[in-house]
């Protein structure tokens, strides 16, 4: 991520607000379906068919080679979980579902991380602190801020609740391209980071573990797992910075 950071001009945000609208509706449907005995393949081509029919092209598929529209990860896993028909939800189990979009030429990123009929106290206080993390990340979208304000919002949190942030995966900017510069990471970098200019679109991704922070790669090349087999939670919005502070573009509205 050497290139420069993009601004966007009123009228790219208005657009990729629109493309985040189909990212929040498209999750919004999702979590009614997501239920013990659902296969995550379904979940999968559900989301697919909603966002053609809003005339938006699922962005993860084919996206080097990424099988899926959904990125679906189950317990320990973190992210890029490939939605199979094998793959059968059960009661007790928390999913993480991303997604993103490409619409009128800008795309649309989100994520959510949804119980499954009744979960344990400590994963639904996984999925609280994450969620929360993230709040206290936006909050930080301030003109004149700088990345590191976003990242040290989430480890300090995440950090006093006893759990961990990834550190080998982050955020990112967006805008034409699905990844574009700068990288948010969830945990603070010695060093100047860059400073939050109006116009900038930021995906802000926390993903949190109850245990340690290790991860690794399963051998399908995607799937993204604890080492500890511990639990994990991810939220992400994408976030435009204004001069009138944070805008949310993938906040649901009139859902």
């Amino acid at each position: 991520m050497s290139s420069p950071i993009v601004l966007k001009t009123p009228s790219e945000l208005k657009i990729m607000e629109e493309a985040n609208q189909i990212v929040a509706k498209t999750l919004t449907m999702l979590h009614e379906h997501v239920a013990p005995g659902v296969t995550t393949q379904h979940l999968d081509e559900l989301a697919e068919s909603f966002s053609r029919k809003h005339e938006a092209i699922p962005a993860f598929k084919g996206y080097r080679g990424f099988p899926g529209s959904l990125c679906v990860s189950l317990n320990e896993q973190v992210v890029h979980g490939i939605p199979s028909k094998k793959v059968v939800l059960r009661d007790g189990d928390i999913l993480s579902i991303d997604f993103g979009v490409k619409y009128k030429g800008f795309y649309g990123d989100a994520a959510v991380t949804l119980p499954v009929g009744n979960v344990s106290t400590e994963a639904s206080h996984l999925l609280d602190v994450t969620r929360e993390s993230l709040a206290r990340a936006i909050e930080q979208v301030k003109v004149g801020n700088r990345i590191s304000d976003i990242s040290r919002a989430v480890q300090e949190f995440v950090e006093s609740r006893g759990y961990s942030v990834v550190r080998q995966f982050v955020g990112h900017g967006i805008g034409q391209a699905l990844h574009e510069p700068p990288e948010i990471p969830n945990y603070y970098r010695s060093g100047r980071s860059p400073k939050l200019l109006a116009g900038m679109v930021l995906a802000i991704e926390p993903m949190v573990n109850v245990g340690n922070c290790e991860v690794k790669i399963l051998r399908d090349g995607w799937t993204v797992v604890t080492r500890d087999k511990s639990l994990s939670a991810h939220f992400e919005h994408s976030v435009a910075v204004t001069d009138n502070g944070p805008i949310v573009l993938s906040r649901a509205k009139d859902v």
